[in-house]
């Protein structure tokens, strides 16, 4: 039990995740923009749409809706990796999940820092996939040794941080002023930084070998690439984003539009081309592309089964397209994840009947009433049905392999993607964290199993 005087992690989180936006609204002024049109579309859905307020209402996801963020890092050492999962832990958040984008031709494997209970999630659903460059895969010897060194030479923790880290790790948290302290001192690490440890040749080197091995090695910080707002109608917030000065990519990644949204959707506004002075220069002579403006809509967490049928359907839609979705096939993109994504059930009772969604279970007013008097052997399937249980999805807190790469390479350009023989490094991966991974589907199993206990101790059945 954490001491009284310290503060919740969870509110660590939430603080540090509103600095980390306030920082990104003034290093990108269009997440600026992004966050108002993302702001509006959200009013207008609760406003129009009953069914959709009263979910978010019974779920409690209405109150976290304005705080969801979700930000994006990449590292380039075990040392870095390992002090970034202790610099999470005072927040409250663990590694959950692993993800291998090489098959996508991205040279990183990854995973996403996040509460893991759902109380916690909705004090802050503040999230961070952090990837970790994987050296062994620049097939160039020199430039390898090169990058290594260059790494091995920098440090992306203030001081104060690593102090502060040490001692809520010791002592079992942090106490109002250290908390503060905490958040302004780890806040550095996600900082832009507009100088370049490389020479311009130096960089270029990089760049040739894959633009994110260069946007990772050729800085003093990993900065935040970005921060992710979370809509309720991704598809408007698409459409509306010209008339606001914002250029989408052309393809939404993850599933079509639905009635009963399910896992993640994501679109972003091109990488920015920023200003950067390389080694030995005085002043800003290069550019840099990187970071970039995202959006998501989430929908519900779906189980093994849910999970099998999705994969199915979204391999047959892009074997039929025959090509890597962009914006000269997005409209025959669009059609074929229409098509063949009509063989997932849209409808929450049909998702919750074939066991391909979780959701959370809450006792209605009629199971309120009749709360004690129900036969001691009453099932699940049969509170349902008597209208003493309802139930709502479980929110997908995670990421998508396919459409993690997608945002990467949408916004990397045409030279963003390689081509990587290597197999998937989970081991290694995890060596480095210190810890496992931990697997999502497990925590959204115990999410619904923790609503029927409950449901449960209410009606009286034990």
């Amino acid at each position: 039990m954490s001491h009284p005087r310290f503060v919740s992690p969870d509110l660590i989180r939430q603080r540090f995740s509103r600095a980390m936006s306030d920082m990104y609204r003034h290093e990108v002024p269009l997440y600026g923009v992004l966050m108002e049109l993302v702001a509006q579309t959200n009013a207008r859905v609760l406003a129009n749409d009953r069914q959709v307020a009263e979910q978010l209402r019974m779920t409690g996801e209405i109150e976290r809706l304005d705080l969801e963020r979700h930000g994006a890092i990449r590292v380039g050492t075990e040392a870095e990796l390992a002090t970034l999962a202790r610099l999470f832990a005072v927040m409250g958040m663990e590694p959950v999940g692993y993800y291998d984008l090489t098959p996508a031709g991205v040279p990183v494997h990854s995973t996403a820092f996040r509460a893991v209970h759902e109380a916690a999630l909705q004090v802050s659903p503040f999230r961070v996939f952090t990837s970790l460059l994987r050296l062994e895969l620049i097939d160039n010897p020199p430039l390898r040794e090169f990058a290594r060194a260059t790494l091995a030479r920098r440090e992306i923790f203030t001081p104060a941080a690593l102090a502060l880290i040490d001692k809520a790790h010791t002592e079992g948290g942090l106490d109002e002023r250290d908390a503060n302290a905490f958040v302004a001192q780890a806040l550095e690490t996600f900082r832009w930084h507009s100088r370049a440890t490389v020479s311009a040749a130096q960089y270029q080197q990089l760049s040739q070998q894959h633009r994110l091995v260069a946007d990772v090695v050729a800085f003093p910080g990993p900065h935040i690439n970005h921060l992710t707002p979370r809509t309720l109608d991704i598809d408007a917030v698409q459409a509306q984003m010209p008339a606001h000065g914002i250029t989408p990519k052309a393809v939404i990644e993850g599933p079509p539009r639905r009635h009963c949204p399910i896992l993640l959707r994501q679109t972003s506004f091109k990488a920015l081309d920023e200003a950067i002075a390389f080694a030995g220069q005085d002043a800003s002579q290069g550019s840099h592309s990187a970071r970039f403006g995202e959006i998501e809509q989430r929908g519900a967490a779906l189980t093994p089964a849910g999970r099998a049928l999705y994969d199915r359907l979204l391999d047959s839609a892009r074997d039929a397209l025959q090509a890597f979705p962009n914006e000269s096939n997005a409209l025959r993109y669009e059609q074929l994840l229409a098509e063949h994504f009509a063989d997932f059930p849209d409808d929450y009772p049909n998702l919750r009947d074939q066991g391909l969604a979780y959701f959370r279970y809450f006792v209605t007013a009629k199971g309120q009433e009749a709360a004690g008097q129900l036969p001691a052997n009453a099932g699940l399937e049969a509170l349902v049905a008597a209208g003493h249980l309802g139930f709502e999805p479980v929110v997908y807190e995670d990421f998508l392999p396919v459409s993690a790469a997608g945002i990467f390479q949408s916004n990397l350009g045409d030279n963003g993607q390689g081509h990587y023989d290597s197999a998937s490094n989970r081991q290694a991966f995890e060596q480095a964290l210190g810890r496992p991974t931990i697997d999502e589907l497990a925590l959204y199993a115990q999410t619904q199993q923790r609503s029927l206990e409950q449901c449960f101790k209410v009606l009286g059945l034990g």
